[in-house]
């Protein structure tokens, strides 16, 4: 549906909404009474919802008008201009998304020539190129890179707006898009999704799983609501802002009959083995090298740095190499013996486990009851380590 909405009018509900009638908005915005009139009422027919009380003292919003408004703001905030269509909106996002005229025309039904003129509108419109030739391929300028993203954004908060309107009409037609790293894929999660589900059976929840150096401009994006993983310090930039969960405290791994499993292996004897280490960079990398920094021991050797855990588990099953996980990671192998805890590490080294979103991201109530379903898990955890 929000391909197929107005620009002009979603303005035109805004300034109804604030002035409180339609000729104070009409000349707010520069459109005839008429016009605005007629808008409004096609726009109220798609959403299949009224959005303001006709009065005789004016127009008064609708608890639709109140949901809707501020999202509205948001994302023409992030458009920047009045002059903007949906059309070229469109175009430009299909372009970067599809990554050339051909798929972005096989994407929306335009014809290559249509595109071409959407856009080179829209660069007139916003007074700067966005897109430039290279060779046979196109690449986008950096006022086009900053473009995409901000119309990625208000696409973000047109999406949430609908959603939440639909959520009023007693349908959850809302998603959540949620950016896995590897110690939120293990436990809290999952338990928060199955629990969300029986709460919320129409909800789409669609999980990308990646580090978080992958998962971070999707983010930015607004492709992403939120991050689950382990907390970066210091925080990634002012535009993103992270909330604790719990803290995870790692623990040394190592096959159930490792030659140190028998025994309290000191730091020393640990280094004498060789290491899957986690990506240089990662909160956790960062530990496993404090350990043996703190204790002035020269770093053991590594052959191997990976990410997958998946990987990793194996390799360790089957080999004296070492690794520094989460005991929630390998779970299921540590219950069945099949690997084993080497080995504590101080409690200091632990990491904060949270949430990741954009600054200022106004989650939907059917987002919001995730987060809360991904606290109550996290609380879960928290208490089972406890007792």
């Amino acid at each position: 549906m929000m391909e197929s909405l107005n620009l002009r009018h979603l303005r035109s509900v805004v300034a109804i909404t604030r002035l409180g009638s339609i000729s104070a908005a009409a000349t707010h915005v520069n459109i005839s009474q008429p016009a605005i009139t007629q808008g409004l009422s096609k726009l109220e027919a798609q959403l299949g919802i009224a959005l303001f009380h006709r009065l005789p003292e004016g127009m008064q919003p609708t608890e639709a008008a109140a949901v809707l408004t501020p999202r509205i703001e948001r994302a023409l905030d992030h458009i920047g201009s009045p002059l903007v269509t949906m059309a070229q909106m469109r175009a430009l996002l299909t372009l970067a998304e599809g990554g050339s005229y051909a798929r972005a025309s096989a994407i929306t039904g335009l014809s290559q020539p249509a595109l071409h003129r959407a856009l080179a509108d829209l660069a007139i419109v916003l007074r700067r190129p966005l897109v430039e030739r290279r060779g046979k391929g196109i690449a986008f300028t950096h006022g086009g890179r900053r473009t995409v993203r901000a119309f990625r954004l208000a696409r973000a908060e047109l999406r949430a707006g609908l959603a939440e309107i639909e959520t009023l009409k007693g349908r959850e037609v809302d998603r959540i898009a949620v950016g896995a790293m590897p110690l939120s894929r293990a436990r809290v999660l999952p338990e928060a999704v199955a629990a969300f589900h029986l709460a919320h059976p129409e909800a789409r929840i669609l999980i990308s799983e990646g580090a978080f150096i992958d998962l971070i401009e999707p983010l930015r994006d607004g492709d992403l609501d939120v991050i689950v993983g382990a907390l970066r310090d210091p925080a990634p930039g002012e535009d993103v802002e992270q909330q604790p969960l719990f803290l995870d405290r790692p623990a040394i791994i190592g096959r159930k009959d490792h030659p140190l499993a028998s025994g309290v292996a000191s730091l020393a004897q640990l280094a004498e083995y060789p290491w899957i280490a986690s990506p240089t960079g990662t909160p956790l990398h960062s530990r496993w090298r404090a350990m043996f920094e703190r204790a002035g021991l020269a770093l053991p050797r590594v052959p191997i740095e990976c990410g997958s855990v998946i990987a990793i588990r194996q390799i360790l099953a089957t080999s004296d190499f070492l690794a520094m996980l989460s005991p929630d990671q390998v779970g299921l192998e540590l219950s069945t013996g099949l690997l084993g805890i080497i080995a504590e590490v101080p409690a200091e080294l632990s990491r904060t486990i949270g949430i990741t979103m954009r600054s200022g991201w106004r989650p939907t109530m059917v987002q919001a009851a995730f987060l809360e379903q991904l606290r109550l898990a996290s609380g879960a955890i928290d208490a089972s380590r406890t007792t």
